[in-house]
């Protein structure tokens, strides 16, 4: 039988390259490049596909390729966060099978207040919080500090060191910035200090847990003490300008272990928070760890970055290849569709290199 015909589907950069945002951008190109690689070699067909500002291209293209199954690395226009979860809705509209989470899990990923609340209700532990629409709402009645961050971006846009308040004038003033700067509301936190990790999951039928989901080692953000003070924070400088002082600051540290007890506390807080928000495939749950071992959920990422040194690193430290994985996926998604598939799963034949963005 001919090999499956795997489509790569991305998000062309759109801003300017000298807007303060554009860098988070550029690296899904590489994961394109480095996907398509792992694909090729293990005998897929493969295409890839930018999407752009014009929706009727994307559906002539789909539609002109006919792929058996789409590799979902589109993460939303930069200038319209909101199409992740559109795009994920074309292709169900057009029954084209895809990797990752659902258009629903993507959209309440991707909204911090409302899948906030979704935790809340569900008995899960995350910060107190408010949603802030206009400037007359700028007000914090919790406990100080907080942190001031966009509701609906995600890679830590808008995520500064600036964006940690500790009165209500400071607050104001930040939320006046962003609101200028984002034009979408704003979300308020109570500022969680501790350990910040971050913990992958899995969705695998050979998972040993009974709830389906396999686990990797917790891979966990440092705070590296400097010669300026700095709030212990995972900000877009850290995340993606590596000649900053913040990104020094904050190395990712995988495998980390901790004790029986906390662990599996924070192994039963992410399944539920994976499960509430309806991932699918793969996700990652961010929780700060206090002092006193109390767990607190930062947010819910499905479809988080496959080139992260969380995945690739916490995937050998368990004795398992991330291109074996990559290539999982597309599997995965070939046999939830019914799709025709070879007698046997494909296999890679080399290892990858690893990146620190964490996506």
């Amino acid at each position: 039988m001919p090999a499956p015909h795997v489509l790569l589907l991305f998000n062309q950069p759109v801003l300017p390259p000298d807007h303060p945002d554009a860098a988070q951008e550029h690296e899904i190109l590489d994961t394109v490049e480095r996907i398509r690689r792992v694909l090729r070699d293990a005998q897929f067909e493969t295409s890839v596909l930018g999407v752009g500002q014009d929706p009727s291209e994307l559906v002539a293209n789909l539609q002109r390729i006919r792929p058996d199954v789409v590799y979902n690395l589109f993460e939303g226009l930069a200038t319209c966060g909101e199409t992740e979860a559109v795009v994920a809705g074309l292709l169900e509209w057009l029954k084209i099978p895809y990797t990752g989470s659902t258009s629903a899990a993507l959209s309440l990923g991707r909204d911090k207040f409302r899948s906030k609340s979704m935790l809340i209700g569900a008995g899960l532990p995350t910060a107190a919080f408010k949603l802030i629409e206009n400037l007359s709402q700028a007000t914090w009645d919790g406990q100080w500090p907080a942190i001031v961050k966009p509701a609906m971006q995600d890679a830590s846009v808008g995520i500064e060191q600036a964006s940690v308040v500790s009165t209500p004038k400071q607050l104001y003033a930040r939320a006046a910035v962003m609101l200028e700067r984002y034009c979408e509301p704003l979300l308020v936190e109570q500022f969680i200090r501790g350990r910040e990790f971050l913990i992958g999951l899995l969705e695998e039928e050979s998972a040993a847990s009974p709830s389906g989901l396999t686990m990797l080692p917790l891979a966990e953000i440092q705070f590296v003490p400097c010669a300026e003070p700095l709030w212990p924070i995972y900000s877009y400088d850290a995340k993606w300008k590596m000649d900053t002082l913040e990104y020094a600051a904050t190395p990712l540290q995988v495998p980390v272990y901790l004790e029986y007890h906390l662990l599996n506390k924070m192994r039963q807080i992410a399944e539920k928070a994976y499960r509430l928000i309806g991932c699918r495939d793969y996700a990652r749950v961010d929780i700060r760890l206090t002092q006193i071992g109390e767990p607190y959920i930062l947010e819910v990422n499905p479809n988080p970055f496959l080139n992260s040194i969380a995945i690739i690193d916490g995937l050998k430290s368990i004795g398992r290849q991330h291109e074996q994985f990559i290539v999982d996926l597309a599997w995965t998604a070939l046999k939830r569709a019914g799709k025709p598939l070879p007698l046997t799963k494909p296999r890679p034949p080399y290892a990858d290199s690893a990146e620190r963005v964490v996506g």
